[in-house]
């Protein structure tokens, strides 16, 4: 009686483990022709082993991108940089990294510091056809008289100037209001400095400041004027010690504070008593409340080596500074990621590690770079509807840029060799029965849980080339409780959202 009880309960639990009740199809939140998964017989035979990201630095694994700087709206947190994938992409694994191909800024989002979401490109090329370059963007944010948030994003225009982009929306359109620089060699008082590299800030007063400079006593600041497009003062030098390149401006406190990127040379002169002489190419701050009095500015410290003294490969060096979600994060650039996709030209790739600031005095700590990056700080909810090119990881994926931030992705695997994208620490706080995507082409997803061994979870086959459909499917087995998710795709399609219902 015992034996037969206990086979019962077994066939119970096997039961429950393995059958999904039924879904409800007006779950699904994503916009588009519904349609049911279809048998196709499309192969994947394998699943990618061009593993490129098992830590959480870099922020993204398959596109080179340096010189940080970063905006929250809206709960996320926007970070943009220097496109070394454009120069990648033009001269190729074998190339180098010389710059001169890059016209255009990487746009990326997060609202969990671990999963980011690429919005693709700020084609700044296309935008302003007079640049030479566009390097090394910093952006600030106000709401105006109209009742939107106008963005400001200025960049260096090579080493001869720094131009502007404005938008409302961080994801663009971006417009030229100038159709030139703001600042360059022939701006009238500018001596001895070459005007790159911006740093800008809006203090506590609504007013709006820039930094830029590069090399030895290049570092200035200038009062911006109302409009956030021109100058409200003389330009002001701003005293430093090793100056090289990478300003960037904090409003912390009353306070401003100035960061740079020191140089490489040898540390032959140091007076400033009581402060450490910085170690080459590190990161080092000045403070001042009066940023036009040059002599105010105090030099503090410095609190960021090279990440090759790291481990993390030598390369120059630029820092951003960004409260997000009550912490202080620090966003850099590292070569390390590099040679995972079979080069070792000099490309970069995003990173960052936890800052600890003390507001009251304005005191940045050191930072310590490392590969391990930084913890998740809120769980993904896989029942919302999310980006498919919102990956922690992903391998041997492509994107096709449609616009003004949204992205679609694709494999670029061999045929019947799986692509992967894996989101981290999605939180299934009731049980997933179905899953549906957003999808164009003919093709098959897998969905699996925590890794990519055994049988899928479930799996979408689909056939829609004219346009972009919502093919839905019930899951083989359900997914409760916290977990990574991989999603292998073939071949032969855009992939363009995701949801669990």
């Amino acid at each position: 009686m015992k034996k037969t009880y206990r086979l019962a309960a077994l066939i119970a639990s096997f039961v429950l483990l393995c059958s999904c009740a039924e879904a409800d199809i007006t779950d699904v939140k994503i916009q588009g022709d519904l349609m049911e998964s279809q048998s196709l017989n499309v192969k994947i035979d394998s699943i990618t082993e061009n593993v490129t990201k098992t830590t959480n630095n870099p922020l993204i694994s398959n596109i080179f991108c340096a010189d940080p700087t970063a905006i929250e709206y809206e709960g996320r947190l926007y970070v943009y940089g220097t496109n070394d994938h454009q120069q990648y992409t033009t001269v190729g694994a074998e190339g180098k990294n010389s710059y001169e191909h890059i016209k255009s800024i990487v746009m990326l989002s997060t609202d969990d510091m671990v999963n980011w979401t690429y919005h693709g490109t700020i084609n700044v090329g296309e935008i302003s056809p007079w640049i030479i370059a566009s390097w090394a963007p910093s952006i600030v944010s106000r709401v105006e008289d109209d009742g939107k948030t106008h963005f400001y994003l200025y960049y260096s225009n090579s080493g001869w100037g720094t131009g502007v982009l404005t938008s409302t929306s961080p994801t663009g359109p971006w417009t030229d209001p100038l159709g030139r620089s703001i600042v360059d060699g022939n701006t009238p008082g500018l001596t001895g400095s070459s005007p790159f590299d911006p740093g800008a800030v809006i203090d506590d007063n609504g007013v709006g400041w820039l930094s830029f400079g590069g090399g030895e006593n290049g570092a200035r600041i200038v009062r911006l004027g109302e409009d956030m497009i021109s100058f409200d003062s003389e330009i002001v030098e701003i005293p430093t010690l090793y100056h090289f390149e990478a300003n960037e401006l904090n409003y912390i406190n009353g306070t401003f504070v100035y960061t740079y990127n020191n140089d490489w040379n040898s540390r032959t002169e140091w007076d400033i008593e009581g402060a450490e002489v910085p170690p080459a190419c590190s990161m080092a701050y000045l403070t001042t409340k009066d940023p036009l009095n040059s002599e105010s500015w105090e030099y503090r410290d410095w609190y960021f080596k090279n990440p090759g003294e790291a481990g993390m490969e030598y390369s120059n060096n630029h820092t951003h500074l960004h409260k997000y979600m009550g912490e202080y994060y620090l966003f850099y650039h590292s070569l390390f990621p590099q040679r995972s996709l079979g080069t070792t030209g000099g490309f970069r790739s995003l990173c960052v590690n936890k800052a600890t600031v003390d507001e009251e005095t304005v005191t940045i700590n050191e930072v310590l770079a490392t590969k391990d990056g930084v913890e998740q700080i809120k769980s993904l909810n896989p029942f919302n509807v999310n980006q498919a090119e919102t990956t922690f990881s992903s391998s041997d994926i492509g994107y096709n840029d449609q616009g003004n931030g949204n992205v679609t992705l694709y494999s670029t695997a061999e045929e019947g060799v799986g692509a992967l994208i894996c989101v981290k620490g999605a939180d299934f706080d009731k049980s997933a029965l179905a899953f549906a995507a957003k999808v164009k082409g003919t093709g098959k997803i897998q969905i699996y849980v925590d890794d990519t061994e055994g049988n899928p979870y479930g799996e979408l086959e689909f056939s829609s080339d004219d346009d972009f459909s919502v093919v839905h499917n019930d899951l083989s087995k359900k997914i409760k409780g916290e977990h990574d998710i991989y999603f292998v795709i073939s071949d032969g399609f855009e992939f363009d959202e995701w949801q669990f219902f």
